[in-house]
């Protein structure tokens, strides 16, 4: 089974500024392509900048999918024979979702739509995503996408896990104070779900927000196989083997000492996952 190269681009993005984004991302496409890599990954709302303060102001920056910036990368895509997910805010009739457009080598293939919205940045005026998580497959490879927050729930990467993903991309805005979420949660990820998970975050400061870096790609076993700094601009690099993500069975001593996290699990005991009681602060509701 082929080994895929893959692509974390760490960048800083303008608040409001699509056409300056969309250069700057299109350069740096070309850059990672020139390196080898097959699938290139860019951070939660790349295009328009996350720090938006009213839904009249995302509004103006958002767009269809697939629409102009898909047309335009799609174009690189072919050119370069890769493949490639950036984040950007999507216009669809009178919503407005935190999205990510999927494009191959023959355009584009498919979106994703923030389900978990946190009560920050832009996402406070935007619409809940509508479309179940799910897995596409670029020719061997198998990758989910979620968008920064889904990946705070563990049920996001193991309901991408059972429809096959070999990989889970998160594309995010990690603020300061989401230090543990850049450094905890991609390598636990990972290991529970047998999987290889790549986070991409930004860096610099927008509408008073400090964001951290800390983009990182680890394999199934929650191995760190590539990580960014806290500040600066970059790209990561990792070798993903799809085949290494489909041998759910860890064996340390044949019938000894053998773990699966994925196919030893009981669903028969896991009914309060979907009918338990919401807690909120010290009062059950």
């Amino acid at each position: 089974m082929t080994t895929w190269k893959i692509a974390a681009v760490q960048m800083d993005s303008r608040l409001g500024d699509v056409a300056g984004n969309r250069e700057t991302m299109r350069r740096k496409l070309a850059e990672a392509a020139g390196n080898g890599a097959k699938l290139v990954v860019f951070p939660e709302c790349a295009v328009t900048g996350y720090g938006h303060t009213s839904r009249a102001e995302v509004t103006k920056v958002a767009e269809p999918l697939p629409g102009p910036t898909c047309e335009v990368i799609a174009a690189d895509c072919a050119r370069l024979g890769v493949w490639c997910v950036f984040g950007l805010f999507e216009s669809a009739g009178d919503k407005l979702y935190n999205s990510c457009a999927l494009i191959g080598p023959s355009g584009f293939v498919a979106s994703f739509r923030k389900i978990h919205l946190p009560c920050v940045g832009a996402d406070r005026f935007t619409d809940p995503g509508d479309q179940p998580f799910a897995v596409h497959d670029l020719g061997g490879l198998k990758v989910g996408i979620q968008i920064c927050f889904d990946a705070s729930f563990p049920e996001s990467a193991r309901i991408q896990t059972l429809l096959g993903a070999d990989l889970i991309l998160l594309p995010t805005n990690w603020a300061d104070q989401a230090m543990k979420m850049a450094t905890w949660v991609p390598r636990v990820r990972a290991l529970e779900n047998h999987v290889y998970f790549c986070a991409v975050n930004r860096v610099g400061t927008e509408a008073g927000h400090h964001y951290i870096g800390y983009s990182s790609i680890c394999n199934a076993v929650g191995d760190t196989l590539a990580a960014a700094d806290h500040d600066g601009e970059t790209i990561l690099y990792a070798d993903v083997d799809p085949a290494a993500a489909r041998a759910k069975r860890v064996i340390h001593c044949a019938g000894e000492y053998e773990i699966d996290r994925v196919n030893w699990r009981r669903p028969d005991v896991y009914g309060p996952l979907l009918s338990g009681p919401v807690f909120d602060g010290h009062k059950q509701t």
